[in-house]
């Protein structure tokens, strides 16, 4: 029989004030088995705002989900590196990481977040592992879940079966939209980059009657530092960082580990001739020859900065680069979880997010974005530079079909 695991594990109780208790743990929480660091000051400092009290609770345990569903991850990339290279076109790894990471995801929040009407818009359902053909790779992903979480701080937890895996997984089947309130998860967003050793991201949201108000971002390769310039592929000594936002509180960043923690902000450049912008590093994911175009009409002179997944939204929040430009190809539809964790992190930061002609996007209308053309972030004073270069770029490529 199935353990309802989550149910099972009693709530701790704590004397302080909810709010103080919500936020000290949102702030410092590691997902091995140090101990908690959270600092009361810079709780109380976070705690100043009416909409930081509204969502502490689910900014904790969010930031739970998301840095133990990278450390899953950590681990199967590691694997997958140190394997052949004639393995590294398998996908089983990244297969794996990608279906432990939701559950991951969806096991922690519905346990911190006990609520009958829980709801997860995830890209993965358990159809392929229920199976007989997935009944190997279901078997690993179960034995990884229980590992990660037997170092964590749910190490009391008893031993998950398949079948709750499966059922963990399968809560990520929501349709999403208007009305009430629900979690935006890409277990792995960058899959390319995963499989490469580059940059990827677990990227999770949470909509509250359509608009995104939550978001936290784990990007388990991104430097501490800068990765502005041609520093992208230079050697860092400390990779690991989680961005996250609440509505109306501004974004932070900390190291994975759960050490101490910053508010950042965009560039606030004016000068597009210093504002260097980030794009996809796959050319199949977006028209680079259409960036180039914008970014030749802005004057731009550095190089673009091709990463891979919301790690991009991450390094702009803190000001790496000024400009993100994503315009993928003719018949691609944008799904919600590729973008809600990402938008949230970098208006909090300062940063505008729009499509290409200006709009806000809109992640009201299930599980797919309805767009024009493409997706543009920069800061308040780029932005009106930025759509008119977008627009004379378009229309000339138009213009010449």
């Amino acid at each position: 029989m199935a353990i309802n695991w989550f149910r099972a594990v009693p709530k701790l109780r704590h004397s302080e004030p909810e709010f103080i208790r919500s936020h000290a743990f949102s702030l410092s929480f590691s997902p091995t088995k140090r101990a908690f660091s959270g600092s009361g000051r810079i709780a109380t400092a976070l705690s100043s705002s009416s909409s930081s009290m509204s969502y502490a609770k689910e900014l904790a345990a969010a930031k739970k989900a998301a840095s133990l569903a990278a450390l899953l991850c950590q681990k199967v990339q590691k694997a997958l590196l140190q394997s052949d290279v004639h393995s590294k076109s398998d996908k089983s790894p990244v297969t794996v990481a990608d279906y432990g990471s939701q559950a991951i995801v969806s096991l922690v929040l519905e346990r911190e977040l006990p609520c009958e009407s829980f709801s997860l818009v995830a890209e993965e359902d358990s159809g392929d592992l229920r199976k007989e053909s997935g009944q190997e790779t279901l078997e690993r992903i179960t034995k990884l879940v229980n590992d990660t979480l037997a170092n964590s701080d749910f190490s009391s937890v008893s031993n998950l079966t398949t079948e709750d895996v499966l059922r963990a997984i399968d809560n990520g089947k929501s349709e999403g939209g208007s009305s009430g309130q629900h979690w935006v998860l890409d277990p792995i967003d960058g899959t390319k980059g995963f499989v490469r050793g580059d940059q990827y991201a677990i990227a999770l949201g949470l909509l509250d009657e359509g608009k995104v108000v939550l978001g936290v971002l784990a990007c388990p390769n991104l430097p501490l530092t800068s990765i502005s310039g041609n520093n992208q592929h230079s050697s860092y000594d400390k990779v690991g960082c989680l961005f996250f936002a609440t509505v109306g509180t501004g974004t932070y960043m900390q190291p994975l580990d759960g050490s101490s923690l910053i508010k950042v902000h965009v560039s606030t450049t004016e000068n597009p001739e210093e504002a260097s912008f980030f794009e996809s590093f796959e050319a199949a994911h977006s028209l680079h020859d259409l960036s180039s175009s914008i970014a030749q009409k802005l004057g731009v002179k550095a190089p673009p900065v091709r990463i891979d997944s919301q790690a991009k939204y991450g390094a702009l929040s803190r000001g790496d680069g000024a400009i993100y430009l994503r315009f993928p190809h003719k018949g691609y539809c944008e799904k919600i979880w590729d973008h809600a964790a990402g938008c949230i992190v970098v208006t909090e930061a300062g940063g505008v997010v729009a499509d290409a002609a200006g709009n806000p996007l809109d992640f009201s209308k299930g599980k797919y974005l309805d767009l024009d053309t493409g997706i543009i972030v920069t800061n308040q004073k780029l932005m009106p530079l930025l759509l008119k270069a977008v627009k004379e770029s378009l229309d000339e490529k138009v213009s010449s079909l």
